[in-house]
């Protein structure tokens, strides 16, 4: 067994301004639960969602949350932050290790469209290693609707697929699902952790490499501690998902290719299917 021990946070936020209050539940987890070694918060935790509140990075908060790290000794994933950056705006995770230093930055791929209006697409996954456990892979909310981006961080070795998100809609269920799904599909963990309170509806997952729900979450705030055991998603790799199916090795030794990695191919279907635009009364 290699264990490493993750705590999420399902916070009760208000819509913004939280820095300090996040703060204060990083230091409260750890100190009722002092072996874990990473906190993970839900998107846009400390800033909510509007992008008035994007700045550079490295910032402030940036700078806040790495000497908090440093200070307790903890890897902290800041849900994340919007960012400016050359006139554009992006919806960005700071990765902090344990010494204070930001490992890693990851900028969301599929903003959430048409709804997340003014915010840029990243163009690069982000896989980052914690020394003596493994590989970890980030991916933001509405990424996972999208299973090239966890194929992607699969590929390249991520063993845990760090997932913040903020939903507070309808279709919470159906990214529930998504969260088991991908951690099947990709034989991986995955840490789904949502916002509570006037930002999200809750319901953050953890899954493991079989597909298993090893937490589900209620609607209000909880502090979700769990130790995950990477030797098991090296095992189900090699093995296979319960001893039986090896999606990787299948997808690696296929020797085909899809039709989406050739855009122009797609193109008079996709074009076909309209406008990127929210919904109309009667449409």
């Amino acid at each position: 067994m290699k264990p490493f021990a993750i705590a999420g946070l399902q916070l009760a936020l208000p819509h913004s301004g939280n820095l300090d209050l996040v703060i204060k539940k990083i230091r409260q987890t750890t100190l009722r639960y002092p072996w874990v070694q990473m906190i993970v918060l839900s998107e846009l935790a400390i800033c909510g969602a509007t992008t008035r509140s994007a700045e550079s990075l490295p910032s402030g908060t940036e700078d806040t949350l790495a000497k908090l790290a440093a200070d307790l000794g903890v890897w902290i994933v800041n849900g994340s932050l919007y960012e400016k950056h050359k006139g554009a705006v992006y919806n960005t995770t700071s990765v902090i290790s344990d010494a204070g230093k930001v490992v890693a930055r990851y900028r969301k791929m599929y903003p959430f469209l048409p709804y997340e209006q003014g915010v840029a697409a990243g163009d690069e996954v982000c896989v980052f290693d914690v020394p003596d456990a493994g590989r970890f892979g980030v991916s933001i909310c509405y990424d996972m609707w999208f299973p090239e981006t966890s194929r992607a961080l699969a590929t390249l070795g991520a063993e845990v697929i760090l997932h913040p998100t903020l939903t507070n809609s309808i279709d919470r269920d159906v990214e529930c699902a998504m969260v088991r799904a991908t951690a099947a599909q990709q034989q991986c963990y995955v840490i789904d952790i949502n916002g509570a309170g006037e930002q999200a509806n809750g319901r953050s997952v953890i899954a493991g490499p079989d597909g298993e729900v090893l937490h589900q979450a209620g609607e209000v705030e909880e502090i979700i501690p769990v130790e995950i055991d990477l030797e098991r998603v090296r095992r189900s790799r090699e093995r296979g998902l319960m001893g039986l199916g090896q999606p990787l090795k299948s997808f690696r030794d296929a020797g085909h290719s899809f039709p989406q990695e050739n855009r122009s191919s797609q193109s008079t279907y996709l074009n076909s299917l309209g406008v990127l635009e929210i919904p109309k009364r009667g449409s």
